[in-house]
């Protein structure tokens, strides 16, 4: 079988990757199996290098949306300084990772001196969300209601600054972690926060109506800006009313949710030029999602899905699939499973032509991997055509 693959792989470059489709996407998704690993970071930035030389203008990662923009702000003007883009502007505690450190560093040292319309930008894609709490609404919607009031008749605005201030109450009612596990902790279906979410929807479509055509490219970045606003603070909003539902498809909602901010924030970034997005594998694939959780399994369409199909060929998904992580007790895949037949071949790194791998590897597909490790998810042998291309690294060393 090891050698009936061969023809399917290649050294791994950018334009490998390119050569696997059959036109330049607008939105190039590269998937990880597993996040923090500092060899995955280092071949990503890599391909970004290399990419930036094709047209990909924007690097979006799976961090708060809200918090990327100090990033944005450092790597196209230089404001501030390298340690606050990294550690204010990504989330998630990722900041630290030498990788991303070095992603930002280095997209400011290549857009020094350089026209505007050369530079890369920086945007993360992510609601202002974790695992165990959501953010308050309240950065996203103070700002948005700031950018219109600066720019229509007060009369047009549905509030008061100082209203929105008084239904927001304090922010800590908002992020209880308690309330990610129990719906009756959640804020999100007070009186206040329905109320919130009407003038949410008034103060975005307000934005839409009123503002439509900017004019300068100082004037797009700000309206581009705005809608992010718009986009956060409705769909925080959205996410902090599913969270105090008490129904059994609590969980189904709210990660559904997120996956709909992701996207929407990935088609907005496509709208301005090419996207070279980099982010879990499962938040890519153009397959449903499943996931066991406390509450049971529960199932959604990922941020992959709902831009695939919208964007259709403009959309490509690569993955990233490993033989081992020893220092997290991952080991030599076994032999039978996709990773051990990619693990036989003699190549560290190499990036495989994956629609044409499964037809190679017939039906059924081989077993599935199982992981020892949480944070390691393998690859699904049997959705496997559904992405675009694979990148496989065969050894992962410990930072």
């Amino acid at each position: 079988m090891a050698t009936d693959i061969r023809d399917t792989v290649q050294a791994v470059d950018a334009a490998a990757l390119m050569r696997l489709l059959p036109a330049r996407p607008r939105l190039l998704a590269l998937g990880e199996p597993t996040h923090g690993e500092e060899a995955l970071l280092g071949l990503r930035n890599e391909l970004v290098r290399q990419l930036a030389e094709e047209g990909y203008r924007t690097i979006a990662i799976e961090s708060d949306c809200m918090a990327g923009l100090s990033v944005d702000d450092y790597v196209t003007s230089g404001t501030g300084t390298l340690d606050e883009a990294v550690e204010a502007g990504i989330s998630h505690g990722w900041g630290a990772y030498a990788g991303n450190r070095e992603l930002v560093r280095w997209m400011r040292a290549h857009n020094e001196g350089r026209p505007a319309e050369e530079r890369l930008r920086f945007a993360g894609f992510d609601g202002p969300l974790e695992i165990t709490a959501a953010a308050s609404p309240r950065q996203a919607l103070t700002a948005l209601h700031d950018h219109l009031a600066a720019r229509v008749d007060a009369a047009l605005l549905p509030c008061t600054r100082e209203t929105l201030d008084l239904l927001l109450g304090d922010d800590e009612r908002w992020t209880l972690p308690e309330a990610m596990t129990d719906p009756a902790r959640s804020v999100g279906r007070s009186a206040e926060a329905a109320r919130l979410r009407l003038l949410a929807d008034d103060l975005a479509t307000l934005l839409e109506t009123r503002l439509p055509r900017p004019g300068t490219a100082d004037a797009r970045d700000d309206r581009d800006r705005a809608h992010l606003y718009a986009r956060t603070a409705t769909g925080l909003l959205r996410y902090h009313h599913w969270m105090a539902d008490p129904s059994p498809e609590r969980m189904a909602h709210l990660l559904a949710v997120r996956a709909q901010m992701m996207a929407h924030n990935l088609l907005a970034l496509a709208e301005r030029g090419p996207v070279l997005a980099h982010a879990h594998n499962s938040h890519f694939q153009r397959e449903r999602s499943t996931m066991r959780l406390w509450e049971g399994p529960v199932q959604w369409w990922s941020a992959g899905a709902l831009v695939s199909a919208r964007l259709g060929d403009g959309y490509a998904f690569v993955a990233t699939g490993l033989g081992t992580i020893r220092h997290r007790g991952v080991e030599a895949p076994p032999p039978d499973t996709l990773e051990g037949l990619l693990y036989a071949l003699p190549e560290d790194r190499c990036v495989v032509d994956a629609p044409r791998l499964a037809a190679v590897l017939g039906d059924p597909p081989p077993a599935p991997r199982e992981s020892p490790w949480f944070g390691y998810a393998p690859l699904d042998p049997a959705r496997l055509a559904g992405s675009d291309g694979l990148v496989f690294v065969k050894d992962v060393p410990q930072s």
